[in-house]
């Protein structure tokens, strides 16, 4: 780092930022043997070798063209790492191993790129007003590709993995399913601009959304009780699925969650390093389109985004809070987040993450699914230096997921921050709870 100028204190504090998640994405690449980092786990997905150039880039990129204002030492890398080989016409990546960089290419790419930055970085900021936007922007950035990465590890064979230490499983009390009524209330969503806490384009602005009362699950649906839904036929029930997901669910002869795996006549669960007895505790992992099934098959739906914030930062005398617990940050004992773990705990495992209203798990322990479509709120703006971020996704095809799964970082738990995915997606860290509204 260039010490020749002063270094503000909310420069040391990104960096630090900074220096965490690279830690997080080093630590998430160095999991797979290095014969396999051409691999491509997910057949939607580029492979992993992209993604080892496409943080760097990234980072160049956005602060090389905004703050920076220099030279690109590689122009074509800078590119590739950008965007990737696009697949043709639209169908799944074609791409081979031999069409990429070899791989100490790409990691003297990745050298010279944090050293470019991290020469740059304490000059530049002092001179635009910017970068610290910027900033949080690469910071956050990253950590989303830390969890979206660890779902693509998460499908690698056992083999192509190093054995990993993973935190002791955690065990809690019977977490008897049940239902928290919520009265008639007002859930803010979004940020204003006038704030000085960072957020994404799709966070804007600001606005309250009156609810009706509504009852919602204290917990997230758990194995168990999506073994009920499997074992009663739910995957040969066509009424209980739309008739896109129908379709989907005949074309690839889905059977069970996509991290369940049969073992006689018996269940295991895929975990990122074993594959154990299925854990009838922890919430099950599924897609939008499993999820609404679910949902229908019980007689109940999934929640708006409204709901779910009434739910989660709600309180009986009309309040708000910052998280569901209260307004004091996040740490180890409210919740399984910010990547203290690889795996689900159960739903009942972190009694004071509870919201006013007596649910669990709001934060953290998995994404989850709602009802409502991602769609832009009123006076939505794209940010100018990344303009596709959100709007690309604004197309009546994705479904906005709250809360955070186990492998999200602390930042991403603020009450405005939105995550989204289609809705036959399987891999994503992210479960449900469902509603029923009342009269």
């Amino acid at each position: 780092m260039a010490t020749a100028h002063a270094v503000p204190q909310s420069l040391e504090i990104l960096l630090e930022r900074l220096r965490l998640a690279r830690q997080q994405s080093d630590t998430l690449f160095g999991i797979v043997k290095p014969e396999f980092l051409y691999e491509r786990p997910i057949a939607e997905r580029h492979r992993i070798v992209f993604y080892i150039g496409h943080l760097e880039a990234f980072d160049w990129n956005l602060l090389r063209e905004c703050v920076f204002h220099a030279e690109s030492f590689n122009p074509a890398l800078d590119r590739l790492f950008a965007f990737g080989i696009d697949p043709v016409d639209g169908g799944l990546p074609s791409d081979q191993p031999e069409d990429w960089p070899d791989i100490e290419t790409v990691r003297d790419y990745v050298s010279r790129v944090r050293n470019e930055i991290d020469d740059k970085l304490a000059k530049c900021f002092s001179e635009t007003n910017d970068a610290d936007t910027l900033l949080n922007v690469a910071i956050e950035h990253r950590l989303m590709h830390a969890e979206t990465l660890a779902y693509m590890l998460h499908q690698l064979p056992y083999g192509q993995k190093h054995p990993f230490p993973i935190a002791p499983r955690l065990t809690a009390d019977s977490a008897l399913p049940s239902m928290e009524e919520i009265p008639a209330g007002t859930a803010t969503l979004g940020l204003s601009r006038d704030g000085a806490q960072f957020g994404w384009d799709n966070e804007y602005e600001i606005h309250r959304v009156e609810v009706p009362a509504f009852a919602i699950d204290k917990y997230m649906v758990t194995n168990a009780q999506y073994l009920e839904f499997v074992a009663a036929g739910g995957y040969q029930k066509e009424e209980l699925w739309t008739n896109p997901d129908w379709q989907w669910i005949v074309a690839n002869r889905i059977q069970q969650p996509v991290f369940w795996v049969r073992a006689g006549k018996e269940w295991n669960y895929r975990t990122m390093f074993e594959d154990v007895p299925l854990p009838p505790d922890w919430p099950v992992y599924v897609s939008h389109a499993e999820a609404s099934a679910y949902a229908r098959w019980a007689g109940k739906s999934l929640p708006t985004e409204a709901q779910w914030h009434r739910a989660a930062y709600g309180t009986p005398d009309g309040k708000e809070r910052a998280y569901p617990w209260g307004n004091t940050d996040p740490n180890s004992n409210k919740g399984n987040f910010d990547f203290q773990r690889w795996d689900p705990t159960p739903v009942g495992a972190f009694p004071e993450g509870r919201s006013a209203f007596g649910t669990f798990d709001m934060l953290g322990n998995g994404w989850e699914w709602t009802s409502s479509l991602f769609q832009p709120f009123a006076g939505f703006e794209p940010f100018p230096f990344y303009r596709r971020y959100s709007a690309d996704f604004f197309d009546g095809k994705h479904y906005v997921i709250k809360g955070g799964s186990a492998r999200t970082g602390a930042s991403m738990l603020r009450r405005s921050f939105r995550n989204w995915f289609q809705p036959h997606y399987q891999y994503v860290y992210a479960g449900f709870r469902c509603v029923s509204e009342r009269g």
